[in-house]
């Protein structure tokens, strides 16, 4: 059984784009979780997680036909309520540990040092791996300034809470995580069943911050799939415009004209959107294509052009999220794509189903 206090908020995972959410109660009461295994779930376990947590703990689940986790949500009374001792810290006692990215290219870092000191502020201590930021202009300095502690990749490793970007890479760098352990980075579950596997053999606490809802409004500052397809829409355009060899947007001069540039946006989510503004700014003629009729409105009021195919199939989710279409309706797409790609200049796809692999021309 998971437990929150009036002080914090829990979530039961969900293996996909959502998580279930155990809401804070206004007063005075506890609330409770009991994690409900479906089918294709298989001893969901792991240490309890502290208050204020976003995630899933560790477990055996089995991905093969998709696994769901669900919470329900039941009043206690005070005589029930969780005793001090049920898996919640004092944060004076958590030790955080930044450690360096491995992948080859990536420059991002788990924590700036202004996140940093709001941690050390609350209690916490936090130690990060020499290095770790200097790929994303912050100095080791930097996190000295804020009151973080440099230390060796060992030590960072061994913290009570590890964060990081990417997903640890199964063998190389889980085998560098203990049990009892909290891991806070992207997990990408149903791309990495090996991984997760891995982690729950290992007795890890994870927090897969890419499963967390953009729907839950308090939970948005945590979304970092959002955050991270923003910035990939606009550059996508960025470097299609480097390519392309022309300018975007149309010449009329005395030597002569030069008519904008075409491009098609396929998806119009974050990435979909922040594409389609960036391309209409730099002045070229944009259309765009999403499986949600809901997108049609946000799409034309950023001046595009919104695409459809003759059948009538709403492509919606739960969640606001795109579903798989049915053969026909994917058919049809793929028939609308080619007929513009002899039209277009640049094509830039976004659209992704959460928890799949991304749809291929």
């Amino acid at each position: 059984m998971l437990a929150a206090s009036c002080s914090g908020v829990r979530l039961s995972g969900k293996f996909g784009s959502q998580t279930s959410i155990v809401r804070r109660p206004k007063c005075g009461k506890a609330v409770a979780a009991r994690v409900k295994h479906l089918p294709k779930i298989r001893g969901l376990s792991g240490t309890p997680l502290p208050a204020r947590s976003f995630g899933w703990s560790a477990g055996r689940p089995s991905f093969r036909d998709g696994g769901v986790v669900r919470a329900e949500v039941q009043q206690l009374s005070e005589v029930d309520k969780p005793a001090e001792s049920s898996g919640a810290r004092p944060y004076d006692t958590l030790t955080v540990g930044v450690v360096a990215e491995s992948a080859p290219g990536e420059k991002r870092v788990a924590l700036a040092p202004e996140a940093v000191a709001k941690l050390i502020k609350a209690g916490m201590a936090v130690v990060v791996e020499r290095g770790a930021g200097v790929a994303a202009e912050f100095d080791d300095a930097a996190y000295e300034a804020v009151g973080a502690k440099v230390v060796d990749g060992a030590t960072a490793w061994s913290s009570d809470i590890v964060c990081k970007i990417r997903p640890p890479a199964v063998g190389m760098e889980t085998n560098k995580l203990s049990k009892d352990q909290i891991l806070f980075s992207n997990i990408y579950p149903r791309q990495n069943e090996k991984l997760v596997e891995e982690l729950a053999a290992r007795g890890i606490t994870s927090f897969g911050l890419d499963c967390v809802p953009r729907t839950i409004s308090r939970a948005q500052a945590y979304d970092t799939l959002s955050s991270m397809a923003n910035i990939a829409g606009y550059r996508a355009v960025v470097e299609a415009s480097a390519a392309f060899g022309r300018f975007f947007a149309g010449q009329f001069t005395m030597a002569g004209n030069v008519p904008p540039a075409k491009v098609l946006v396929i998806g119009a989510g974050v990435a979909g959107l922040a594409a389609i503004q960036t391309a209409k700014n730099m002045g070229a003629i944009v259309r765009a294509f999403d499986v949600r009729s809901a997108a049609r409105e946000q799409v034309e009021s950023m001046g595009a052009e919104f695409l459809q195919v003759q059948i009538e199939e709403e492509g919606e989710g739960s969640g606001g999220y795109a579903k798989e279409m049915s053969p026909e309706f994917i058919q049809a797409e793929m028939d609308l794509f080619a007929a513009q790609c002899a039209d277009v200049d640049i094509v830039i796809t976004t659209a992704l189903i959460p928890g799949k692999a991304a749809p291929k021309l």
